[in-house]
């Protein structure tokens, strides 16, 4: 069992408007690809070169989630929550315009046991997605659902050229700046038909996550 990433399934930027599943491969030489995104490609691609040379009973599974949210642990290593964090405590002027294909960290869980007891998983990608929500939309979920605790959450859309500024000063803006205004959708069709995974609502996620970041600190 690998964890991957969507990250290794992104089409390029002239393919924009479909929907993608498993068999879309990131290019690594594409422009404009972090270290980060490049890294999730090569090493699932390295240990898929391993396993066609492997003559063990080892068999090979990879999920590859999109942004992971849900409840935390702690308020340390929070990786992609920390978008969620950004905007629970108003630390954004306003929203971008990025959007994620959400998963629930319980729901990542429950798809990772799944694919390590099902014989139809061997051998297989699984994409781990539920639904694709704006930026802009989750600050309007987090404003509606935790009242007074989401007061700072911003709701004015910022625009591309602040965030690119920002982007020159703010390494973790930096990061997710080649996916300013960009929607991809993938699908999770091929985990919910062969392992009945079933991902829950990411309006449920993001207000979850937002519950548990504020309880942690």
């Amino acid at each position: 069992m690998m964890t991957s990433s969507c990250a290794a399934a992104t089409p390029p930027r002239d393919r924009e408007g479909g929907v993608f599943d498993e068999t879309v491969w990131t290019d690594v030489e594409g422009a404009r690809l972090n270290a980060y995104r490049k890294s999730k490609v090569v090493s699932e691609r390295a240990a898929w070169r391993f396993m066609a040379d492997y003559d063990g009973p080892t068999t090979l599974t990879t999920v590859l989630p999109g942004a992971v949210f849900g409840p935390v642990l702690s308020a340390d290593n929070l990786g992609s929550v920390q978008v969620i964090g950004r905007l629970v405590e108003g630390r954004m002027p306003g929203v971008p315009r990025l959007g994620f294909n959400i998963v629930d960290v319980r729901d990542l869980a429950d798809l990772h046991l799944r694919a390590m007891t099902s014989a139809q998983a061997a051998g297989q990608r699984f994409i781990a997605i539920g639904e694709f929500m704006w930026l802009y939309d989750v600050a309007k979920e987090l404003r509606a659902k935790l009242g007074p605790a989401a007061g700072k959450v911003p709701t004015r859309v910022l625009p591309d050229f602040l965030f690119r500024l920002i982007s020159l000063f703010d390494p973790g803006v930096r990061a997710v700046l080649p996916n300013l205004g960009r929607k991809y959708l993938h699908t999770s069709e091929k985990a919910q038909r062969l392992l009945a995974w079933r991902p829950r609502p990411a309006a449920t996620t993001v207000v979850d996550c937002a519950q548990s970041l504020l309880a942690a600190h």
